[in-house]
């Protein structure tokens, strides 16, 4: 059964909530580590368990390759959330959160952008179009469990 975004509104809010207190405090124009680093702190105050820096792997047709990428964080093991300090969001980090998001099978991703001068404007949140709820599991006890 396809997931419904609804379901994590609650949990996206709250890491919106914290990337808006480190933009409210920060401002733009700083480094993304910087952002990411100050992020953590905001996380954990809001007791969200997160694991930075995830490692990848890469596999082809069933053969793991060399080499892996790192999504910046992985929220509750349901979000993934993608800092960037740029410009503007180009198409290709867009994609980049989809990819994250198929090869980790999180079924949200966030994608903040804290070189903007209204935070609200560097925010995109992405669905994985893969993303199933467990069998044997109804769509409110998913709910329940996994926010």
């Amino acid at each position: 059964m396809p997931i419904d975004p609804a379901a994590f509104n609650r949990l996206t809010q709250k890491i919106i909530g914290a990337a808006i207190e480190v933009h409210r405090s920060l401002g733009p124009g700083l480094l993304e580590s910087t952002y990411t680093q100050c992020l953590h702190i905001e996380l954990t105050a809001r007791k969200l368990r997160f694991e930075a820096q995830r490692s990848v792997p890469i596999t082809y047709k069933g053969v793991t390759v060399d080499g892996c990428y790192r999504v910046d964080l992985v929220v509750e093991d349901l979000i993934v959330v993608e800092v960037k300090s740029t410009l503007g969001i180009l198409p290709v980090f867009e994609s980049q959160v989809l990819t994250y998001l198929r090869l980790t099978g999180c079924p949200i991703g966030l994608l903040i952008n804290f070189n903007v001068p209204k935070l609200i404007d560097g925010l995109k949140r992405k669905l994985n179009p893969r993303a199933h709820i467990p069998p044997g599991q109804s769509a409110p006890q998913w709910k329940q469990e996994n926010l």
